[in-house]
């Protein structure tokens, strides 16, 4: 009996032994460590390729434009810019961007004559509904800019600025180099045409154009191209001389080197 007593005893002896070894041997941890965070104001990133060159083109239209003016067709644009880009020291995926640049924009009508001289009221611009009368088979008003875009930029990887997601918000402020209309094709109330499809007629004048553009513009994409709007907050005719129009502008933009 004493015997079985004294053997349990080892037993028990050796069990908790074992036990208090095991409870001192420590758990691998179930939480993951986070990789460090990348300190970008160390990254040296050299004459990085961000947008110092860019081509905008797509589609025009008017806001608040009157029921009388009948626009129609695809307006369009076209605007090319030459950037500076300059990155922040502190983290290099935030820029400024600075350039310089010409736009165009082109607004087509239907059956309407835009008198852009005066020849019907001295005081503001007319548009003549000229459904009955003589007019243009294509008919636009064209405006030339010189501008100057600046956005503020960002881009998810400085080091790759072809292959990384980027957006940027900024304005551009222009001044006008030319208006002018153009028709093409003159033909009578049935339709008929005039002098054949090669007549051109141009009308140019500015004197109820307003000089000043003023646009806050937006871009997001991914590397080369960009989507883009810009909404003009100056009216497009002089105060009291025209229609209270507001173009805006949207389009694909192509950029680089």
């Amino acid at each position: 009996m004493r015997k079985c007593i004294l053997a349990l005893s080892i037993v028990f002896s050796v069990a908790g032994m074992v036990q208090a070894q095991d409870s001192t041997v420590s758990k691998p941890s179930s939480k993951k460590t986070k990789p460090p965070k990348k300190d970008w104001s160390k990254v040296t990133i050299g004459d990085r390729a961000n947008d110092h060159f860019m081509i905008q083109a797509g589609y025009d239209g008017w806001l608040s434009t009157p029921d009388s003016i009948q626009t129609s067709g695809f307006s369009r644009h076209l605007n090319i810019y030459v950037m500076l880009d300059k990155p922040f020291k502190t983290d290099p995926r935030w820029s400024v961007g600075l350039g310089v640049g010409i736009g165009s924009s082109n607004i087509f009508f239907d059956k309407t004559l835009i008198d852009l001289k005066g020849a019907i009221s001295t005081t503001q611009v007319t548009f003549q509904n000229a459904s009955a009368i003589n007019h243009y088979d294509k008919y636009k008003l064209t405006t030339v800019w010189a501008e100057v875009p600046i956005e503020l930029r960002h881009i998810s990887n400085p080091l790759n600025s072809d292959g990384s997601f980027k957006w940027s918000i900024g304005a551009k402020v222009g001044t006008m180099l030319s208006g002018y209309t153009k028709g093409k094709d003159l033909q009578n109330a049935t339709g008929q045409s005039l002098y054949g499809d090669k007549y051109i007629a141009k009308e140019k004048d500015r004197k109820y154009l307003n000089n000043l553009r003023l646009a806050p513009t937006a871009r997001i994409g991914f590397g080369n191209f960009t989507v883009y709007g810009a909404y003009q907050i100056t009216t497009l005719f002089r105060e009291g001389q025209g229609p209270e129009v507001r173009p805006y502008s949207i389009g694909l933009c192509l950029s680089g080197l």
